[in-house]
């Protein structure tokens, strides 16, 4: 009984962490280049400036790259789109901002990308950037390189024509469909779902089988009977508990597998660039790609 109680006091408190935490707080938007982790030279800065201004000149969309010291505690997807909407990048009717987010401290990368852009840019257009491009450079120590080339290969992205952007990003979204297929036609069990396995033989079957017994209660049995049915209460949470985290690890096996490993930082000590840019009241609501080395 004491540890049922346990188990399930532990769950909601891991439920609950995220909400203990602080508002976040932003850099300010000093330019079209925001390292403020200084991990860019002085003319990688003024080079994903000026690639920034391209985009814009072509397609009236705007693309920020931002470099962080710091998360906050905060998971890099929820901190991007916030940061996004704070500055407001992108045009307020279009929705059409993009952010390439590098948190080195927390090993995190993402491209955040504002609700216009989506079609265009999808999640899996996103995640093959980021897995294809810029981790492998992250991971051999190449901070500024990662940068710059996944900066470059989004700016192409963001030129292009309606039409062409459109097929290439459902190219991408077909070929991350057939990964995804592979993967789960020989992929074994993931360990989330190991895990809650362990848990529902260990205490659950046990538990079951107690009540499966159908002995009457003698004289000195009512002590007993009645913890039986406080467990019996305790047992459709724990079961729902399990059930929730089960569905949980499964819906996001795919994007663990995406993850890279643990690899090298380092960069120059840069700054912002690009003086007198401004968001234009953009919005975003969590598309994109995140990615960890």
């Amino acid at each position: 009984m004491r540890v049922l109680r346990f188990l399930v006091l532990l769950v909601a408190l891991l439920a609950g962490a995220t909400s203990a935490l602080a508002d976040p707080t932003f850099p300010k938007l000093t330019g079209r280049v925001v390292d403020d982790a200084h991990l860019l030279s002085p003319a990688q800065v003024a080079q994903l400036t000026q690639l920034s201004t391209e985009v814009e000149q072509a397609s009236s969309r705007q693309f920020v790259v931002a470099t962080l010291p710091d998360l906050q505690g905060y998971d890099i997807a929820d901190y991007g789109y916030q940061l996004g909407r704070a500055w407001g990048i992108g045009q307020k009717e279009a929705n059409n901002g993009i952010l390439l987010i590098v948190a080195p401290n927390e090993r995190k990368v993402r491209i955040e990308v504002g609700y216009g852009l989506e079609p265009i840019m999808t999640d899996a257009l996103s995640s093959q950037i980021i897995n294809q491009v810029i981790l492998p450079k992250f991971k051999a120590g190449d901070m500024a390189g990662g940068i710059v080339a996944g900066a470059q290969a989004i700016g192409e992205q963001m030129k292009q024509p309606l039409e062409a952007a459109e097929q290439k990003a459902k190219a991408a979204q077909d070929a991350a469909t057939k990964s995804s297929a592979r993967k789960r036609q020989g992929g074994g069990l993931p360990i989330g779902l190991l895990f809650w396995f362990i848990i529902l033989v260990v205490i659950l079957v046990p538990m079951l089988a107690r009540f499966g017994g159908r002995r009457r209660p003698g004289p000195w049995d009512g002590q007993a009977y009645r913890a039986r049915d406080n467990d019996s209460g305790m047992l459709p949470i724990v079961l729902w508990t399990i059930a929730n985290e089960i569905g949980r690890a499964a819906s996001h096996r795919d994007d663990d597998d995406d993850h890279g490993g643990w690899g090298g930082g380092g960069g120059w000590g840069g700054g912002g660039g690009g003086g007198g840019f401004s968001g234009g009241g953009g919005s975003f609501g969590g598309g994109g790609a995140s990615g960890s080395w």
